[in-house]
């Protein structure tokens, strides 16, 4: 007899949205994004979560990666411009458009998903130093503790769609499925999410996943660049 038992298909939705300016001092200012994640996939134990991260921040994190994956090839993150126009909507835009592009590349690379700098990049609020320190055991936090009392806000309207979905497949599969392991490349567009700031720059993209896997919200991160 065929076996019937249907996968359950996992999905990870990643949006870059919302910038916001932040000013140090009259001559020195920074963007910072929003970082929405929406997931019920095994590699990640918070399924929805919200973080701001500035572009240097994007930076050390790809160099983080690379460094522990010399062999894969990583995406390219928009380049840094020393003339970067606060002020400019289309740089803007442009520079939030390809640090979506960077991060929807690497959650499809299954290696890169086992990093837990990766995870707190995404799902805490921990400034570089604390997330260098956290990935390497220097803290009285473990990794999944530093994520788990992350308090953010979510707005996904994604969410009942997706808990729709999971509860057909649960009953059309008898509540049994399997995982494989292993990202897959399938992309599709999530629903959009409303945005009321100043910008109305939503980026939404939806990863469908078959793979297993994953690992103190503190104050805003801070890091040195004014891009």
């Amino acid at each position: 007899m065929e076996n019937t038992n249907l996968v359950k298909k996992e999905f990870v939705s990643v949006w870059v949205r919302d910038p916001q300016v932040h000013k140090e001092d009259f001559w020195h200012a920074y963007i910072t994004y929003e970082i929405c994640l929406h997931t019920n996939s095994m590699c990640f134990r918070k399924k929805t979560s919200c973080v701001r991260r500035r572009y240097s921040e994007f930076v050390w994190l790809r160099q983080k990666l690379q460094n522990n994956a010399v062999l894969i090839e990583l995406p390219k993150l928009p380049p840094g411009n020393p003339f970067f126009n606060l002020n400019s909507d289309f740089q803007i835009t442009q520079r939030m458009q390809g640090l979506q592009q960077f991060l929807e590349a690497v959650l499809q690379t299954p290696l890169l998903l086992s990093d837990s700098r990766l995870h707190l990049f995404l799902q805490s609020q921990l400034s570089i130093a604390k997330m260098d320190a956290c990935a390497q055991g220097q803290t009285h936090y473990t990794v999944a503790q530093a994520i788990q009392r992350c308090v953010g806000y979510t707005r996904f309207p994604v969410e009942e769609q997706h808990q729709k979905e999971d509860r057909k497949t649960c009953c059309d599969s008898d509540c049994e499925s399997t995982t494989s392991s292993g990202l897959g490349n399938s992309l599709g567009r999530a629903t959009p999410v409303e945005e009321d700031s100043s910008y109305n720059e939503s980026f939404s993209h939806k990863f469908h996943v078959t793979t297993p896997e994953a690992e103190l919200c503190s104050s805003p991160s801070s890091s040195p660049s004014n891009q």
